[in-house]
């Protein structure tokens, strides 16, 4: 039964424990909701237009559009298969914080199905 907040004017609904595939989400929801209020705040003349797409766990394609230009991206979950449809340049790494082997992808172009990442830059310098 939901139960009103006494901090706020919502209302709550206690989450059961069949909320477990949601709970998995959250770091990726909380990444990219950062990513979707960065580009608001910056606007899209900073940002890479066009779409990133990736594999993550279990073959489940991921996607973001417009992501910001110059900042290194740490995947919060297992990635591959990167496909750039932006049309600027990126530099997927194996290894967090834009370290580790690099490989370039330019628009329209796409990693090999198998090639996992840690961490993406768009636009480098």
């Amino acid at each position: 039964m939901p139960r009103k907040d006494p901090r706020t004017s919502t209302t709550a609904t206690p989450v059961s424990a069949k909320a477990t595939p949601v709970r998995l989400c959250r770091p990726l929801a909380a990444v990219l909701g950062g990513l979707a209020l960065a580009l608001t705040a910056t606007g899209s003349a900073l940002a890479a237009d066009g779409t990133f797409i990736w594999i993550g766990p279990q073959g489940k394609a991921y996607a973001l559009d417009n992501p910001p230009d110059d900042k290194c991206l740490d995947m919060a979950q297992e990635a591959r298969g990167a496909r750039n449809g932006t049309k600027k340049p990126l530099v997927v790494y194996t290894k967090k914080r834009c370290k580790g082997s690099a490989l370039r992808l330019a628009p329209g172009r796409s990693a090999p199905a198998n090639a996992r990442f840690a961490s993406v830059v768009f636009s480098p310098r």
